[in-house]
């Protein structure tokens, strides 16, 4: 299962009102555990950067003034994403700024469907308490130390391990699991099962021992009550 922790920063709240994205951080995570591959973009948004939103990344317009504008990193973004889930803390917020960016230059639309909001789950999980990034970083021991301003790798890297900790931690069935290759080749998971002995273990009951309990059963009479039945086969 391939899922994309995907982050975005950008020049306001609303792509409507003419804001614009101006980075891309993402993480691969292949059954909930990291690749080790990442996508990262800063995006020339071809408009002045308000103070407020400078004050939040840091990225200014004299930084972001060599950067590649959307349309030309359009396309390798969705062909990092593919068909994978994508996992985004407030979803709703990045994903109606990357469908307004993907349909001003004509490239396919993020299905809904697709994005797990990590901020739901949160607060899903732990009602009534902060559910922002900084906040479950503190609950979950994660150090976030580093993250002095926003940034979408950064974020992204950081909310990876916020949600293996949401669903359960890195290995939800305690690694008891096996890989065994098929005919193809592929690799297959089953879990892990105790086999039968092939040889099986010699009684420790000693002969006399046992004939005193065959004794001690033949003088309850009808008072065995496992007597009453047949064992099934």
């Amino acid at each position: 299962m391939r899922e994309i922790v995907l982050d975005t920063e950008t020049t306001g709240f609303d792509p409507e009102t003419g804001d614009r994205i101006v980075e891309i951080g993402a993480v691969e995570l292949y059954n909930h555990m990291p690749t080790g591959n990442t996508y990262h973009q800063y995006i020339n948004p071809e408009r002045a950067m308000p103070q407020e939103a400078f004050e939040v990344h840091g990225l200014g317009d004299e930084f972001l003034a060599d950067k590649p504008v959307f349309a030309k990193i359009g396309q390798a973004f969705l062909d990092f994403v593919g068909d994978a889930k994508l996992v985004i803390h407030n979803a709703a917020f990045d994903m109606k700024f990357l469908n307004a960016e993907l349909g001003w230059i004509n490239l396919p639309s993020l299905p809904w469907e697709r994005a797990i909001d990590t901020l739901a789950i949160a607060r899903q999980k732990f009602p009534g308490s902060p559910a922002s990034l900084d906040a479950l970083c503190r609950r979950f021991g994660i150090d976030n130390s580093s993250r002095t301003l926003h940034g979408a790798l950064l974020d992204s890297e950081i909310l990876a391990e916020v949600y293996l900790e949401l669903i359960g931690g890195r290995q939800p069935d305690f690694g008891l699991s096996v890989s065994r290759s098929t005919g193809t080749g592929s690799a297959a998971s089953e879990a892990w099962r105790p086999k039968p002995r092939p040889t099986a273990l010699k009684p420790r009951l000693t002969e006399e021992e046992a004939t005193a309990h065959a004794s001690f059963v033949e003088g309850l009479g009808d008072g065995a009550v496992w007597k009453r039945f047949t064992p099934s086969r």
